[in-house]
């Protein structure tokens, strides 16, 4: 199982996008990451770049012809640290009551806490003020 860990790097939002879309795959070719997440080949690269050097994401680099073709793949850290992330993620949400759906079909709930409960306490004059 993995534990729950808030990530600071991952949670940055264009590197979220980058992990969530390379959990859901094998290798993913550099184009594809960019046009999806409809980010320019800077922040994509820069972002690439600061998950790479955490070891967070293996990139290839190679020729398909005479063109050069870049692949990126999470890398097991960087999925137990996405995984990880999520699971906080989904910590945090319960605390605030929200539902969160499973893979398997079922719902995680937690109920917020009610208001306190209401005493009936008499008032001098004899009334019962809630």
């Amino acid at each position: 199982m993995v534990t729950p860990r808030f990530d600071e790097l991952i949670h940055a939002r264009t590197r979220l996008s980058i992990v969530a879309l390379l959990g859901a795959a094998d290798w993913a070719e550099f184009r594809f990451i960019r046009e999806s997440l409809g980010i320019s080949d800077s922040v994509l690269s820069k972002q690439l770049t600061l998950l790479e050097n955490a070891g967070y994401v293996k990139i290839r680099k190679a020729f398909v012809g005479k063109r050069p073709r870049t692949w990126v793949k999470l890398s097991p850290t960087g999925r137990v640290a996405f995984e990880g992330h999520v699971r906080k993620l989904q910590e945090i949400a319960l605390q605030g009551g929200t539902s969160l759906a499973r893979d398997d079909g079922t719902t995680i709930t937690a109920d917020p806490p009610g208001p306190p409960e209401r005493s009936t306490a008499s008032s001098p004059g004899g009334d019962a003020r809630a």
